[in-house]
């Protein structure tokens, strides 16, 4: 079971930390627990009825109304709105629902559902990317727990690699990009898409998968002789380490454009090498691969 902060609640559902302590306190809406030093802590419920009310709240019912129903009308009245109301926002809610719950049919049927609705590279920019933003810092921070991360990874990397295959073309591609992650990096779900996304540009990708070593991505690269180099950081790495890191692959591949992301680049402040470019998000690197390719 998840154990939550009232910051994790607020990361998760969009309604303020002050607002969820109103809430408690005049409409009793949720109860925490709280611990000896008296920080209040959420459970999956408290979550999954928190996220439940704010998707109503903000389709215009006053909290009021909503503190009034059963936990069974809550949801029912959820279900109502989900079948005329498909923001990227209602989307995001149902699968952190679906995460809470590990129900597997429940997150198979939204992709699914918005898939059809805006293509797989707009169901993934618009709603799994913000999603995984949303839940990314408490995986590392260990608030949600093995079962739900394990849940989630395997199911996103499954549709990953489903539709990276369904873009196979026999034809010779002009450019070539190999995709990696450092040693001790195992974060990949983001990788796999910004393949998917470079791949579905009609560039030759080569995936060397998770933890490679310095000496088999030099083989590799000598080897192939790409135009890219795609890596991102998620791991905790000091800035220092970073930075030695960093430099380490622009003097190792100076014939590459070496493409960075991840959250712990999006936090690096310091300049890069000319061939090092650093995306940020996701909108950062369509940019630059729309305008490179």
């Amino acid at each position: 079971m998840g154990k939550y902060s009232i910051k994790d609640l607020e990361t998760l559902s969009g309604v303020k930390a002050h607002t969820i302590r109103i809430w408690e306190k005049r409409y009793g809406v949720i109860t925490p627990d709280r611990t000896d030093t008296n920080i209040r802590t959420y459970c999956d419920s408290d979550l999954k009825k928190l996220l439940n009310i704010a998707l109503l709240n903000n389709h215009g019912l006053k909290i009021s109304k909503i503190s009034k129903l059963k936990y069974e009308d809550l949801c029912q009245e959820v279900e109502k709105l989900a079948i005329t109301e498909t923001s990227y926002d209602t989307y995001i809610d149902r699968l952190i629902v679906a995460m809470v719950d590990l129900d597997r049919p429940k997150f198979e049927m939204l992709i699914r559902e918005a898939t059809e609705k805006m293509g797989f590279e707009g169901t993934c920019i618009n709603i799994l990317y913000p999603f995984l933003q949303k839940i990314g810092v408490m995986w590392m921070a260990n608030s949600i727990n093995p079962a739900q991360e394990h849940f989630i990874s395997s199911l996103i990397i499954q549709k990953m690699y489903v539709a990276t295959d369904q873009l196979y073309s026999p034809d010779a591609k002009e450019k070539k990009a190999i995709f990696f992650l450092r040693e001790g990096e195992l974060h990949e779900m983001g990788l796999l898409f910004y393949r998917y996304l470079m791949k579905k540009r009609d560039v030759e990708v080569i995936y060397l998968g998770q933890s490679v070593p310095m000496v088999d991505l030099k083989q590799t690269v000598e080897a192939h002789k790409p135009d890219f180099l795609v890596t991102a950081l998620v791991a905790t790495l000091d800035e220092d380490a970073l930075d030695a890191y960093l430099k380490s692959l622009a003097e190792s591949f100076p014939k590459q454009k070496i493409i960075v992301s991840g959250y712990q680049v999006s936090q690096f402040k310091r300049p890069v090498a000319k061939n090092i470019i650093k995306v940020d998000d996701v909108h950062q690197y369509i940019d630059y691969i729309d305008n490179k390719i």
